[in-house]
């Protein structure tokens, strides 16, 4: 008869870590770091949004921010006709940066501050390992500070950041019926790979205008290539693989 393993052994965290649904099966770890990969990788970061949103409800202030951080050379912006369809555009604040490692400094100063429920940085290359973990202990106390913050990572092509919480990636569907977004996820520390699909419903407002269903049948997750990265800092001129990115 073997001896049942030792609390210290544990994988599993000792106190409730509060998480948002997504839908059937999906959550985010909040006071956490997530990294989503994927052509419609900021599709998805908007659905979260709007499901954060609506889980806070009531205990939402007159105006709570989401934070979207970016830097100045990025070529690719919001349309605020297509971030209407998940939330009110008039919630986004966007920080644009001329260094790229300010822009996981910004990102650790919000989640540290604990007064904003998301932040999300849309980086173009990947960040150190040790950039992950301040991010999350930045998460971590701001959850002692506020509300628990959730924090984003917008990665290039087919992701890979070290540390994360959970990786996600996030691509266009058209081939369905309803058309809309298939949704994998590549790793979870405490959840194994699954498929959703993820479609526009015809009526509701944000998150209720959105139906996620679990992908059937199930599709078999590729393993990603990792790709070599470049130098950190770099700006990138056109596409170019995922580089190295250090916080402050």
């Amino acid at each position: 008869m073997s001896a049942p393993p030792h609390p210290l052994l544990s994988r599993r965290p000792h106190r409730a870590v509060p998480s948002l649904s997504l839908g059937p099966e999906a959550t985010l770890s909040l006071a956490r770091l997530h990294e989503i990969c994927g052509g419609a990788r900021r599709s998805f970061a908007l659905y979260v949004a709007a499901c954060l949103l609506r889980d806070l409800g009531p205990d939402l202030p007159p105006f709570t921010p989401i934070w979207w951080i970016s830097p100045d050379w990025q070529a690719e912006q919001l349309y605020a006709e297509g971030v209407v369809r998940f939330i009110g555009p008039e919630r986004l604040i966007f920080v644009r940066p001329k260094r790229a490692e300010d822009v996981l400094w910004t990102l650790e100063e919000i989640l540290r501050s604990g007064t904003a429920p998301l932040a999300v940085a849309d980086i173009p290359g990947l960040p150190s390992l040790t950039s992950v973990r301040r991010l999350h202990l930045a998460a971590e106390t701001g959850t002692e500070a506020g509300r628990a913050p959730l924090g984003l990572l917008l990665t290039p092509g087919a992701g890979g950041a070290q540390g994360v919480e959970s990786r996600w990636r996030c691509e266009a569907d058209h081939a369905s019926r309803p058309a809309g977004w298939q949704l994998d996820r590549l790793r979870a520390r405490m959840e194994p790979p699954r498929s959703w699909h993820l479609a526009e419903a015809n009526e509701g407002y944000p998150r209720s205008r959105f139906a996620m269903a679990l992908a059937r049948p199930a599709r078999a997750l590729q393993p990603t290539a990792r790709v070599q990265a470049t130098p950190a800092g770099q700006q990138p001129s056109g596409p170019a693989p995922p580089a190295r990115l250090n916080s402050a």
